[in-house]
């Protein structure tokens, strides 16, 4: 029976979709008939085991240094001898171990695929899932100048590709930092896409309802004929937040329908973009912090009119995928990971500047021409990429791993998008 590993940073309690992909994966665990088992940073120490096939292991760990609502596992935890994370692979003795992570945990797998882990002694296929871009992080977090992007294209080639056997991306978006990462190196790593997905179950249109429709207008201070625009995430540098306020404020100035913005979630952004909402768009926006009651977020979702996402980079995009599984109209940038599924004929894609994100929210307001053809081939989409599918493929692919380092002449029998060219020990493709 397969048992695999997963390894993250980005993990807390109100964190996005990584969290929510795991959380996916424990719950079809039984059906796939593997052993799944989470290692995330935490306050303190502790296990949770809900059933025999799933285990949580949360490791005491201090606070991530640039967002803080985050904790990082060093690698004191798996290099020092008694380290949480060593032990845990001395339990465990994963067939898998996938690694989300660019900073800290990526040389854990490094060790392993070498075998330089002192007192681990066996030997799993590790795994790279990258679900974000270096290069947007640094950009948003460090400087978005040439040296520091060639500094995180160095650190993709050098400190991050080559740990790994193998890597998982979650788009074409994300997969190509890891193509330029994958020229010029003396052994073959392979690359696959593979998305993520919605409960689309649970994220559905017959949540509308008159009673919370009007919840929300009498939350908003909005007439009965208000657009109401959601946006849904965590509210951080790398979302290119900026440009929910411009959107609005474009909209603001049409004298034939009003316009309010909810925005779920919270984040080291909230309070600098409460104070810039209140001085520029004074009873217009409310902030709902995060909401922690999925049925309450779900029915949030199902009865206002449009979401917004304002991230041009985005690298997949759960929370615009659970928005059209709500039957809500999507209105998005036209780049990122979210091309992987949205398009002209699903949702309302635009360049990421005011006036053309405010001209789509305008085409996709109610009663606007083709607007419920669309939401309906959304829905379509959100159904296609139901988690439960979604699972089955990424079990599937772990499984064919899992086998990599077992047999010699090993060909996966799911093609990679692609594999990584050979070079000197250069780094120069030969």
């Amino acid at each position: 029976m397969l048992k695999t590993l997963h390894l993250t940073n980005a993990h807390h309690e109100s964190s996005g979709g990584v969290a929510t992909f795991y959380r996916a994966l424990l719950s079809t665990a039984p059906e796939a008939g593997c052993l799944v088992r989470l290692a995330v940073p935490a306050a303190e120490s502790r296990v949770e085991a809900p059933d025999r096939w799933t285990r949580i292991y949360y490791v005491r760990s201090p606070r991530a240094p640039f967002n803080p609502a985050y904790r990082m596992i060093h690698p004191a935890s798996y290099l020092l001898p008694g380290g949480e994370l060593r032990r845990i692979l001395t339990t465990e003795r994963p067939d898998l171990v996938e690694v989300c992570d660019k900073y800290t945990l990526n040389y854990l797998a490094g060790l392993l695929r070498t075998r330089r882990l002192p007192g681990v002694a066996f030997r799993p296929v590790t795994v790279g899932l990258s679900c974000e871009r270096m290069d947007a992080n640094v950009r948003a977090y460090l400087s978005p100048h040439r040296a520091a992007m060639a500094f995180a294209r160095r650190y993709m080639k050098w400190l991050y590709f080559p740990m790994f056997d193998h890597h998982i991306t979650v788009s074409g978006y994300t997969a190509e930092e890891l193509r330029l990462a994958a020229r010029g190196h003396k052994r073959v790593r392979a690359v696959w896409i593979q998305g993520m997905g919605v409960d689309a179950a649970f994220f559905r249109p017959s949540r509308r309802s008159p009673q919370i429709r009007r919840q929300l207008l009498w939350l908003t201070g909005a007439p009965d004929d208000a657009v109401l625009i959601l946006y849904a995430g965590r509210l951080v540098p790398e979302k290119n937040l900026p440009l929910l306020l411009d959107t609005l404020q474009e909209l603001a100035r049409d004298t034939d329908r009003e316009y309010r913005l909810l925005i779920a979630g919270s984040g080291i952004l909230s309070a600098t973009l409460q104070a810039e909402a209140r001085r520029r768009l004074p009873g217009l926006v409310t902030f709902l912090g995060h909401v922690a009651d999925r049925e309450r977020l779900a029915d949030i979702h199902a009865n206002c009119d449009v979401f917004l996402h304002p991230n041009p980079a985005e690298p997949f995009g759960i929370a615009p995928l659970e928005a059209m599984a709500s039957g809500l109209a999507l209105v998005a940038p036209n780049s990122g990971g979210l091309l992987s599924y949205a398009n002209d004929g699903n949702a309302w894609l635009a360049c990421p500047n005011a006036r053309a994100m405010a001209g789509a929210v305008r085409a996709a307001s109610p009663g606007s021409p083709g607007r419920e053809q669309r939401i309906a081939e959304a829905r379509r989409t959100a159904l296609a990429h139901d988690w439960p599918r979604v699972a089955a493929r990424y079990f599937e692919l772990y499984r064919e791993l899992a086998e990599s380092v077992r047999r010699d002449n090993w060909a996966p029998a799911t093609p990679p998008a692609f594999v990584s060219t050979p070079g000197n020990w250069l780094g120069m493709e030969v």
